[in-house]
């Protein structure tokens, strides 16, 4: 009597397996789990200042001032972070944007295009009043020709200095 054999396959395919050592646990040293460890008095204690074996984790955040050499934490308020957030109580604009809304292009706004916008107007109309000197400047300068170059920079850095 001739036994058919049959062709044993094998395919290449990865799936979760528990170890027999395990039996089904799963490893859970592989999630570390910080600030845990001790009980509520320990932790009270530690938090007091009070040497201590396990050190505090602090999730990557930076401390918002320093501790002394007899461990007394001083704050400093220049490194606590502040938001600035404007008051929009009368803004009539909505926080959402269509997605139906139409792309808005805009060329690039050049130096030309900002001395025309700020200095222009006032040339032409000083030069049609004939009110240059022989220099070329304004007998009759406006605000923004007297500033210093020191008072012209800071300007230009204030807040909504963009909106003309």
């Amino acid at each position: 009597m001739l036994q058919k054999v049959c062709p044993v396959i094998f395919r290449a395919s990865r799936s979760f397996h528990t170890s027999p050592t395990t039996l089904g646990s799963k490893n859970f040293r592989k999630f570390p789990m910080y600030n845990k460890r001790g009980s509520r008095i320990y932790k009270q204690q530690r938090m007091q200042g009070l040497p201590f074996v396990l050190p505090i984790h602090k999730y990557g955040l930076r401390d918002t001032g320093y501790t002394d050499s007899e461990n007394v934490f001083h704050e400093i308020s220049e490194m606590i972070p502040e938001l600035i957030v404007p008051d929009l109580k009368d803004c009539q604009l909505k926080p959402y944007v269509s997605y139906r809304a139409q792309d808005v292009v805009q060329s690039e706004f050049t130096s030309q295009d900002l001395f025309n916008a700020v200095y222009s107007k006032k040339i032409i109309e000083d030069y049609k009043n004939r009110q240059l000197n022989a220099d070329g400047s304004a007998q009759e300068p406006s605000p923004e020709e007297l500033q210093t170059a020191e008072e012209a920079f800071k300007a230009a850095r204030k807040t909504g200095s963009d909106i003309f």
